[in-house]
C-alpha cells in the first residue's frame, strides 16, 4: 500500500489523487481518512490522506485534494466537497476521520465561517458512513510530530517525509497538512490502544 506522492494517477469526479500505482479500492483494516482544512481556500479544495497500520508503523495508501469549482455557488461548492469526501470514504472504508480543530484569527471572521461550512459537510459525510470524527489542534499536531507546538511548515514537512519514507515533501501544502493530522491521529490512536 506504500505510495509516492509524485504522480497524479487518477482524476475522478472532483478528486485529484496522488500516488504511484493502481488506485486501491478494496477495504483495508485499520485505515484512517484524514482531512485538512485549507485556510481561505477551504471551500475550493481540501487536502486528504489515507494511512493504514503497517507492521512497523504508518503506511501511506493515498493522498490528494478534493476540489470544487470556484465559479459555482457556495452551496454547490460545498456539495462537491461532500461528494468528493464520500467517494474517498466509499473507496477506503476508514475506521476514523480526523480533522484539524477550527481556528481563525479574530480579525478574519469570514475565514472561520467558511471553514465551519466545510467542516460541517466533512462531518456529515463521516456521519452518513457511521465513522467517528476526531479533532486535533494545530499545536497538538506540531508538538507530536516535531516536539514543538510552534514548528514551521518546513519542520512539519520534514517530519512527514521521515515518518512516511517520502523522497520529497507532499505538494500542495493542503496534502501535507492532511498527512500531518493523519500521523497525529495514528500515533495517538496507537498510544491509546497500547494503554488499554
Amino acid at each position: 500500500c506504500r505510495r509516492r506522492l509524485s504522480d497524479i494517477v487518477k482524476k475522478h469526479s472532483s478528486i485529484s489523487r496522488f500516488s504511484s500505482g493502481s488506485f486501491r479500492r478494496r477495504p483495508i483494516q485499520g485505515q484512517t481518512l484524514l482531512l485538512a482544512r485549507s485556510a481561505l481556500a477551504i471551500v475550493d479544495h481540501t487536502g486528504y490522506g489515507v494511512l493504514e497500520h503497517g507492521p512497523t508503523g504508518p503506511v501511506l495508501c493515498e493522498a490528494g485534494i478534493v476540489r470544487s469549482r470556484a465559479s459555482r455557488s457556495l452551496e454547490a461548492r460545498l456539495a462537491e466537497i461532500c461528494d468528493g469526501v464520500r467517494d474517498v470514504i466509499r473507496s477506503f472504508t476508514p475506521q476514523a476521520v480526523a480533522v484539524e480543530e477550527l481556528y481563525s484569527h479574530y480579525k478574519r471572521p469570514r475565514t472561520a465561517i467558511l471553514m465551519g461550512h466545510a467542516r460541517g459537510v466533512l462531518r456529515l459525510a463521516a456521519a452518513e458512513a457511521h465513522i467517528p470524527v476526531r479533532h486535533y489542534a494545530a499545536t497538538q499536531v506540531k508538538r507530536l510530530l516535531t516536539g514543538s507546538g510552534r514548528a514551521s511548515k518546513a519542520q512539519i514537512q520534514q517530519a512527514i517525509c521521515r515518518e512516511l519514507s517520502l523522497a520529497a515533501p507532499p505538494e500542495p501544502p493542503d496534502v501535507a497538512d492532511a498527512l500531518a493530522i493523519a500521523l497525529c491521529h495514528f500515533y495517538l490512536d496507537r498510544q491509546k490502544a497500547l494503554l488499554s
